[in-house]
Order: structure tokens, then sequence, then C-alpha cells
């Protein structure tokens, strides 16, 4: 049975239950999908500074990980913005992305794409990540609406109803072929908010289970996981998967 390692670069239980959920119904019976919180970092990721702790806490969530006898097929960085995306990459055997770069390439396979997500910091982040991995030219517009992630998660309801005005006013605004509905908190608003808008709207964790089970993920770089460079001051795990020095 193949495995799919998830990596919730927050420290928030309640989202690495909705990514659970989440990809283990997109990615089926035939795969086992296997979560992991960082031990360290942020509730919720929404400025400069928690994203780069979240880069951190991934490395040391997929050590660990490893530790415990996880042997995934590929792995996935919950979080709409893939903190330590190209570190990790670098450091594994197995095909690594996010949910912002499957999402990317997901709604560029249609033309122009708007992006809606939950915090307004992550507006000038998620410019820069679309132009390191290639997609600023198809990316129109980012739209973000005050609550994060996690509080649009808390109440589904009203989110629902917020992220639908959203949506459609994205694409009539930009004339957008697709809308990005972004972030880990928001896995199955995209379904719910769909007739409401008139463009495709693509659920960036459904998105990013797809992309990463498809077997068209970049390789990873390495033979066996490890680090190039001799660790202090980390975790035993991280410190393990480094050089001696």
């Amino acid at each position: 049975m193949r495995e799919l390692l998830v990596i919730n670069p927050n420290t928030s239980s309640s989202v690495s239950g909705l990514l659970q959920d989440h990809v283990q119904t997109v990615a089926g019976q035939g795969v086992r999908v296997r979560t992991a919180t960082a031990r360290f970092g942020a509730p919720y990721i929404a400025c400069e500074a928690s994203y780069a702790v979240a880069a951190h806490a991934v490395l040391d969530a997929w050590a660990t990980a490893l530790a415990d006898g996880a042997r995934p097929h590929a792995v996935l960085i919950g979080c709409f913005g893939d903190p330590g995306l190209h570190a990790l990459r670098e450091a594994s055997p197995v095909p690594v992305t996010g949910l912002a770069e499957a999402s990317f390439i997901a709604a560029a396979r249609r033309g122009r794409f708007t992006v809606v997500t939950g915090g307004e910091r992550w507006a000038p982040m998620l410019r820069r990540l679309a132009l390191a991995l290639g997609h600023a030219d198809a990316l129109a517009a980012i739209h973000t609406v005050a609550p994060t992630g996690v509080q649009l998660a808390a109440d589904p309801q009203a989110a629902c109803a917020l992220l639908a005005r959203a949506c459609a006013e994205a694409a009539r605004q930009t004339g957008a072929h697709t809308v990005v509905l972004g972030g880990a908190g928001l896995a199955g608003m995209a379904a719910r908010v769909q007739a409401q808008v008139d463009v495709p709207v693509v659920d960036s964790v459904t998105a990013g289970a797809l992309w990463a089970l498809c077997g068209d993920a970049p390789a990873g770089e390495r033979a066996a996981p490890g680090f190039g460079v001799p660790w202090g001051g980390v975790s035993a795990e991280l410190a393990a998967l480094g050089t001696p020095a």
C-alpha cells in the first residue's frame, strides 16, 4: 500500500484532523495517509515570522515521522504557502509538493487564475511564491479575506457565505478562468461555494493530494533521506539526518 505523509506546518491539531480526513477521502482506500503536526511554531501561519519558523517545523516533522517508522511514497506540505518546500525536496528521495504549488499547477492548466485565501498578510507572500514557482504570469490576482484559515474553519457556515462572495467577486473582477480557494482549513469549501461561482473553483487540499499521488510531481533529489550539512542545536531526529561534524 502506498503511503502519503501530510505535514501540517502549524501546531493546530484541528487542522491536522481536517487534513487527515479530507486527504484520505481524496486518496481512497489504496493509500495510507499519515499526518504529522508541527512540534513547535504558531497555531496558524499568517505572517513572515510564523512562515519562517514553519519551514523549520516542516523539516523537523518529516525527520520525526521517518524516525517513527514512516516510509512515505510522497510528501504533501499541508499549508497554502508551502513552507520548507524546496528544502524538503532537496533532502527527500520521494516527491514533495505543497498545497500552493499543486493548486497553481491545476489552475494554470485552464489559463489565468485568481486566488482567494484567508489572512491579509498572505498576499505578498503568495505573489513571491508564485514567481518562484513559475506561475507569476498566470496569476491574475490574490484576494484575501480578513479571517485566517483557522478562524474560517471554526465557523463553516459563515465562512461559506463569505468565501462564496469573495470567489464570485474575484472571478468577475479579473476575468480569470479559475479561482483557487487556498488554505488547509478550507478543505472541502470549494465544493460548497462552486454553485455560486461562474468559473471552476480549485480546492487546494484536493489539488495537493491529487498532485502528490499522480506520479508527475517532481522527484526528490537524494537516493536516501538526509541533509548535506552537519546540524547543531536542532532536534535529535533532524541531527540524525545531517552529516557528521
